[in-house]
């Protein structure tokens, strides 16, 4: 029955295009073509007209006063304010004001010899007044025929209707683009939130709210600019594709420059370029561009965002402080009219000092562990142990740390806090704490729980940066991907001088998702990055053809490399592991685990009336947005663990396999026709 349904809707769908051509057809048959039309001479757009009548009203009436009908009879009063609306009509009338609007008709009412209409452009929508006697008997047929979607050029002159709404009375319509679609229908919009992300223009159309949030975020960028070019800041632009992508912990994109047969990446951060700047003489630069960043999508990334980065030299982290905190309250009052704001429905209050915190005193604030006692790597790793914190072998203490910070506290952090004093470990581009070298000047300020920005007093030492890029060559080999690579271009700058200097990264878009109160990146995107639509029968496809290929050429296979993968061994003994009970899950929700580069977190359908959740980490072999919707294996009846603070509550099986000194790893997923809880055997 609802294919039927959906069948049904889509003939009456092409239907109505079908209906849309042929009418822009005959237009064209009568020499109307409005795809002809190269342009319209617009004077005004809605808000201002709106604007202008108010203000022509209030100063040609302002000796007018409005009859008092208190008393009166209904029909008494009723005609009493008839007369005096004639009166005010006639005198506005006689001093008209004429514009010339255009925008897409979004509603429209005939009513014989008269019609009305709104049209909607970019500062919102206006009423319309379309009369036969007005702009003409043709013109005003070609009107009724119109549809919504249209786009018209009008010229007219506004007035008040009777019931108080502010119109245009049209003299002139011209059709300036036929709309051969159909919009979302009126009273609903367009909700679906893929469709709104991949057909953004249709989101505009339909969302004013969605267009006021990208019309803030031209405002906060706008602002951005004058606040820093008042502070005496270079805007400049640096290079995009590098050789070497430094300057942040995260995995590049990679591609190949065909005209010099080289390998090369997208910067994934602005800094090193601009600190070149900095030695260069250029003491306040700063950029704003698009970054790029190979990881997974979720409501706070995207893999391609944009970034601000400033260096300001002859200062330290307590300057980039400064420049923070008067920056946010700046942008605040500017966009939002207040330093206090409201997210999600909490009071965020930017107008009282931020607060300030090292990392050491809020994990011993919020985890209860005092890090300054900590003297070892191996006691690091036995707190973290303890409090059920997932590490890598390779971490040391300051990592440790980080990772008890992202467990306990970032969610803390709901007013404006600066969290300073970070580990070396984590910051190789920072310069070292005097008082304690195992610590550095940055500070990260957290909003609503939230990384806004990330600063430091930039290292200059070009010894110290040189063992810094060791260090961080040697996590890159024990297995860490974000790791940086020693640049030598950049050591030489430094080591012909760099002045002190403090510098500061600011992600826009998360700062844009603060200021309009937008819960997700993609919100504040115009295109984010979407999973394209036919990815699944491309996949599909090769899965098809590969039965093929395997007939012309038998695939050698060397299973001496194949391993299980240990399930949770630590954990289960081998009589536990015996009475597993392997269960079929659907996967109902898949996503990144915050601050985790290896976890994803699953939702799963088990059979029973309660969803449960497994973590897994497996981020490095899959997406998850790849995942959703796919039927897996479980075992079900595992004590519940807890990962990174969430009970995972089973396993996901999956094969382990090492190919060329690489692990791979494949998800066991099964026939999608097998019903969530049906048991193995």
């Amino acid at each position: 029955m609802a294919k039927q349904q959906n069948n049904g809707q889509e003939q009456d769908v092409n239907q109505l295009r079908k209906v849309r051509r042929d009418k822009l057809a005959e237009l064209q048959q009568n020499g109307k073509d409005p795809f002809k039309i190269t342009k319209f001479d617009q004077t005004h757009h809605s808000l201002e007209v709106k604007s202008l009548y108010e203000a022509h009203e209030a100063e040609l009436l302002k000796d007018h006063h409005t009859p008092d009908v208190e008393g009166m009879d209904e029909e008494q009063a009723k005609e009493v304010l008839k007369k005096d609306y004639e009166e005010r009509r006639s005198i506005m009338d006689a001093n008209p004001i004429h514009v010339a609007i255009a925008g897409r008709m979004m509603f429209k009412r005939v009513m014989g010899k008269a019609s009305f209409c709104n049209i909607q452009d970019l500062q919102g929508s206006i009423q319309v007044y379309v009369a036969r006697d007005a702009i003409g008997t043709e013109s005003y047929a070609d009107f009724k025929r119109s549809d919504i979607g249209d786009i018209f050029g009008l010229e007219g002159f506004a007035f008040r209707t009777r019931t108080g709404e502010i119109s245009i009375h049209a003299e002139k319509m011209t059709l300036l683009s036929k709309s051969l679609q159909i919009l979302p229908e009126k009273f609903h919009g367009l909700t679906d939130t893929d469709t709104r992300y991949r057909q953004r223009y249709v989101d505009l159309i339909m969302n004013p709210e969605s267009k006021e949030t990208f019309i803030k975020r031209s405002q906060i960028l706008k602002e951005i600019r004058n606040f820093l070019d008042g502070r005496g800041f270079m805007e400049v632009e640096t290079p995009m594709l590098v050789s070497n992508a430094g300057g942040a912990a995260a995995r590049p994109f990679e591609t190949h420059y065909n005209a010099l047969n080289e390998d090369v990446k997208l910067r994934i951060s602005l800094e090193l370029y601009l600190k070149r700047l900095i030695v260069g003489g250029l003491e306040r630069v700063y950029e704003i561009g698009r970054v790029f960043r190979n990881e997974g999508v979720d409501t706070r990334h995207n893999p391609e965002f944009t970034l601000m980065e400033l260096y300001q030299a002859y200062t330290d982290y307590e300057g980039m402080m400064e420049l923070t905190e008067s920056m946010f309250r700046y942008l605040a009052e500017k966009v939002c009219g207040s330093a206090v704001i409201s997210y999600n429905g909490t009071v965020i209050d930017m107008a009282k000092p931020f607060e300030r915190i090292s990392m050491i005193d809020a994990v011993k604030k919020y985890a209860g562990v005092d890090f300054s006692e900590v003297k070892t790597d191996e006691e690091a790793k036995a707190l973290a142990d303890k409090h059920h914190v997932e590490y890598e072998e390779r971490h040391k203490k300051g990592d440790i740390l980080n990772l008890f910070f992202d467990e306990f506290c970032e969610e803390k952090m709901i007013q404006p806090t600066f969290v300073t004093d970070h580990p070396i470990e984590i910051s190789p581009l920072t310069k070292k704490n005097p008082e304690d070298p195992n610590y550095v000047e940055r500070f990260e300020l957290y909003v609503y729980g939230r990384e806004m920005c990330n600063a430091y007093s930039e290292l200059n030492d070009p010894i110290d940066q040189r063992e810094r890029f060791a260090a961080q060559e040697e996590a890159f080999a024990a297995g860490d991907e974000e790791a940086n690579h020693t640049d030598e271009d950049f050591l030489n700058a430094l080591e012909i001088g760099m002045p002190p200097t403090g510098g500061i990264g600011y992600g826009i878009d998360r700062l844009v998702m603060l200021l309009t109160d937008a819960q997700a990146i993609r919100d504040v995107l115009l295109f984010p990055t979407m999973k394209s639509l036919d990815a699944d029968k491309k996949a599909s496809k090769t899965s098809e053809a590969a039965p093929a290929a395997a007939e012309k050429v038998a695939e050698k296979v060397d299973f001496s490399n194949v391993k299980i993968e240990p399930l949770f061994e630590e954990m289960i003994d081998f009589d536990t592991f015996a009475k597993a009970d392997y269960r079929a899950v659907k996967i109902l929700e898949c996503e990144a685990v915050p601050k985790s580069k290896k976890l994803l977190k699953f939702t799963l359908d088990d059979g029973t009336d309660r969803k449960r959740t497994i973590l897994s980490g497996i981020h490095e072999y899959y997406e998850p947005e790849d995942l959703i919707g796919k039927t897996a294996i479980a075992i079900v009846n595992l004590p519940p663990r807890k990962m990174m603070g969430i009970d995972s509550e089973g396993m996901l099986i999956s094969a382990v396999h090492e190919e060329d000194g690489h692990e791979g790893l494949n998800l066991l997923m099964v026939n999608d026709r097998i019903p969530a809880g049906a048991k193995l055997y």
